[in-house]
C-alpha cells in the first residue's frame, strides 16, 4: 500500500480536483427534473440513463407517446424527465416523463401569467361546463370555461377543433396545478374601443330588428345590424310562460324587439319582444273570483300546473296542488292534467300589483263537504267502504261525493280493546255508520260504529262509588277475578287479587269458580272516561263499619262474651306445656 506524504503534489491536486468535478456532476435529489439520455427503444418501455445513477431507469411507451404526441423519439435523444424515486423496494429507479413535462410547462405558463402574456393552444376535448386546451410547446393542459370561449354564444364548438388560438390566463393555482384560460378575454379586448362606439348608436326604448343566433336556457341572442349582440332574457320573449326560448326562435329567423337595458360599463344591451305587444293582464278587470272559466294547461310542475285563463295566449294563471283534489293532500298534477288540454278552473285571487291570478281545479265542481252536510247531518246512518286501514284509522269512501271519512279505532266498540278489534277488519268491507261530526272547513268528516248499539256502561251512568253490584265470575287468573255485572251486556271488570278480602290469608281466587253471583262495591267511577274499579274487600269494610254501629258502641268488643276468647286458649295451651315438663 502507499502512503502519499506530500499532498501538496501537484498529481494529488490534479486528482482531487477531479474527484470533486465528477461528484458535483453527479449530485441527484428526488422531487427535481433531470435530463437522461434515451439508450434503447422497444414496444412496451423506453430506457433512459441518467448520469450518476446506477442502473437505467424504465419510462412506460404509452406515458412517452402521451405525452409527446408529434414528436417521434429514438436511441441518443435527450429527455427531461422528474425523479421520484432514486431506488425503490426492487432497486429500480422510478421517474416520470409526464410529470415533468407538467411541471416545466407550468413554469413556463406561470411566467406568461405575471407577465400578462397571451399565450397559443388547441382545443383537445370537451367536458362538463367548458373545453380542455393544450398549451402549445410544453402540451400542458388548461380548463376554459363554457362561457369564456367566445365573446358570443355558440350551439357548437366543433369548428375550434384542430387550430392554434390564443388565450389569456386568469387563474393559476400553485398549490393543485390547475390553470384557467379564456379565450373570450382576447377576442373582447380587440373589440372594446369599436363596440364603445358601436353602443353610441342605439337609445333606450329604440325599435331594432335581430337576427337570431343562439340561446341558453335563461335567453336568446340576436345579432343587430351585423355589429352588436342583443340579449333577450327569458321574461322578456313572451307574456305566455316558457320553458325555453327553442319553443319560440329558430336561428337566423328576424324579429323585431324594443331596448330596455344598455349597460356602457359591461358593453351590453338587453332587449324586449313582449314589450311590442299588449299585456293579456290589462283585460283581468272582466274576470271575477269565485267564478268558473275554461283555461289551457300549459305547463304541469312539482307543485302544480300554470293554464291560460279563458284560453287568452299569455294571461297565465296558477293552480297550486293543494287546489287540486278535495281529497288528495297536495296531489300530483300530472295525474289530473294533460299539457295542452282544456279544463274548467275557479278564479280564487287576482292580484293586479303583481300581476298573478290563482285559480282552483276543486271549486270548480262545489265543496263535496258542504254537500254532504246538507244531505247528511250529526246522528245520520250511512253504507261506506273501507278504503284503508292504518294503525287506529279507518278510512271510508262516501259514495256519491268522492271524498273520504275516517273512523277511530276507540269508536269500533264499547267493551273490546281498540289494537284488537281493528285487526277483523280488512280493505274492501262494506259497513254501516252512524256520523259523528262534520268539519266542512276543516274536510273532516267523522265516523262511528259502536253508536249504533246501545251503550253497556249505561247501568253507571246513576251509579256512584260505594254502590254495590251484583256480578258473575267469568274467570280467575293470578291477578284476580274477570267479573261481569248484571245488567251489562258483557262488560267485563277485573277485581284485583288485594281487593278479594279483607284479611290475607282470604285473598285467594280459588274461593270462587266460573258462574258464582257475587257482590262487590264499586271503589272509582269515571263514566266519561268509561272506567269502574270494584272491591269486595270495599264491601267487606262498609259491611263491618254499619254492623258495629248497629248493635255495638265503640268500646262494647271488650266486654261480649267472645272477645278474649283466643286469648284464652292459647293461655290454656301454654299451661298444659308447662305441667307435662314438670312431669
Amino acid at each position: 500500500m502507499e502512503i502519499y506524504k506530500n499532498i501538496e503534489d501537484n498529481k494529488n491536486k490534479e486528482f482531487e480536483k477531479l474527484l470533486v468535478d465528477n461528484f458535483s456532476k453527479t449530485k441527484i435529489e428526488e422531487g427535481k427534473i433531470l435530463t437522461g439520455t434515451i439508450t434503447k427503444i422497444t414496444e412496451k418501455h423506453v430506457y433512459c440513463l441518467i448520469d450518476g445513477m446506477k442502473s437505467e431507469a424504465l419510462i412506460d411507451i404509452d406515458e412517452i407517446k402521451s405525452t409527446y404526441p408529434s414528436k417521434q423519439l429514438k436511441e441518443k435523444d435527450k429527455l427531461d424527465v422528474y425523479l421520484e424515486k432514486i431506488e425503490d423496494a426492487k432497486g429500480e429507479v422510478i421517474v416520470s416523463a409526464s410529470r415533468a413535462q407538467k411541471i416545466k410547462g407550468f413554469y413556463e405558463l406561470e411566467k406568461a401569467f405575471e407577465a400578462n402574456e397571451t399565450i397559443k393552444a388547441k382545443f383537445v376535448s370537451k367536458i362538463k361546463g367548458g373545453l380542455v386546451c393544450s398549451h402549445v410547446g410544453t402540451g400542458t393542459l388548461m380548463f376554459c370555461p363554457g362561457s369564456a370561449v367566445d365573446n358570443k354564444v355558440l350551439k357548437s364548438f366543433d369548428h375550434l377543433f384542430g387550430t392554434e388560438h390564443d388565450f389569456k390566463i386568469i387563474k393559476l393555482d400553485k398549490f393543485r396545478g390547475n390553470i384557467l384560460v379564456s379565450r373570450r378575454e382576447v377576442l373582447s379586448s380587440v373589440k372594446k374601443e369599436d363596440k364603445a362606439k358601436v353602443l353610441e348608436k342605439y337609445s333606450l326604448n329604440q325599435i331594432i330588428s335581430g337576427t337570431c343566433k343562439g340561446w341558453s336556457s335563461f335567453g336568446a341572442f340576436f345579432e343587430v345590424n351585423g355589429e352588436i349582440d342583443v340579449m333577450v332574457h327569458l321574461q322578456n320573449i313572451s307574456y305566455s310562460r316558457i320553458n325555453h326560448p327553442d319553443e319560440v326562435f329558430t336561428v337566423g329567423e328576424v324579429h323585431r324587439m324594443q331596448i330596455i337595458e344598455i349597460n356602457k360599463d359591461k358593453q351590453h344591451i338587453s332587449a324586449s319582444i313582449k314589450s311590442l305587444t299588449a299585456d293579456p293582464f290589462d283585460n283581468v278587470s272582466k274576470y271575477e273570483v269565485g267564478k268558473v272559466y275554461k283555461a289551457k294547461v300549459i305547463k304541469i310542475v312539482e307543485y302544480g300546473c300554470f293554464a291560460e285563463l279563458d284560453l287568452q295566449p299569455g294571461l297565465t294563471c296558477l293552480c297550486h296542488s293543494s287546489c287540486i283534489s278535495w281529497t288528495k293532500k297536495n296531489a300530483s298534477a300530472d295525474k289530473f292534467f294533460k299539457v295542452n288540454q282544456v279544463y274548467d278552473f275557479m278564479v280564487t285571487d287576482i292580484d293586479r300589483e303583481k300581476k298573478r291570478i290563482a285559480i282552483s281545479y276543486k271549486d270548480a265542481f262545489g265543496n263535496p263537504y258542504s254537500a254532504f252536510e246538507k244531505q247528511y247531518s250529526v246522528n245520520s246512518k250511512l253504507k261506506c267502504t273501507i278504503s284503508s286501514i292504518k294503525d287506529f284509522s279507518i278510512y271510508l269512501d262516501i259514495p256519491g261525493f268522492e271524498i273520504t271519512g275516517f273512523m277511530h279505532a276507540t269508536d269500533l266498540s264499547y267493551v273490546s280493546k281498540p289494537e284488537e278489534i281493528i285487526k277483523t277488519y280488512k280493505k274492501g268491507d262494506e259497513l254501516e255508520v252512524v256520523v259523528l261530526s262534520i268539519n266542512t272547513k276543516e274536510q273532516k268528516i267523522k265516523f262511528g260504529l259502536k253508536q249504533l248499539k246501545e251503550d253497556p256502561f249505561k247501568i253507571f251512568q246513576d251509579k256512584s262509588v260505594k254502590d254495590v253490584l251484583t256480578c258473575k265470575v267469568l274467570s280467575t287468573s293470578p291477578k284476580g277475578i274477570l267479573v261481569s255485572p248484571e245488567g251489562s251486556n258483557n262488560i267485563q271488570i277485573l277485581i284485583k287479587k288485594n281487593q278479594i278480602a279483607i284479611n290475607a290469608e282470604d285473598q285467594r281466587q280459588t274461593r270462587f269458580v266460573t258462574g258464582d253471583r257475587i257482590d262487590a262495591a264499586i271503589s272509582e267511577l269515571h263514566y266519561e272516561r268509561r272506567k269502574v274499579t270494584l272491591s269486595i274487600k270495599l264491601l267487606e269494610e262498609m259491611q263491618n263499619k254499619e254492623a258495629i254501629k248497629l248493635h255495638s258502641s265503640p268500646l262494647s268488643g271488650k266486654n261480649l262474651p267472645f272477645s278474649q276468647l283466643s286469648e284464652k286458649i292459647e293461655s290454656e295451651k301454654n299451661k298444659e306445656k308447662i305441667d307435662k315438663k314438670k312431669e
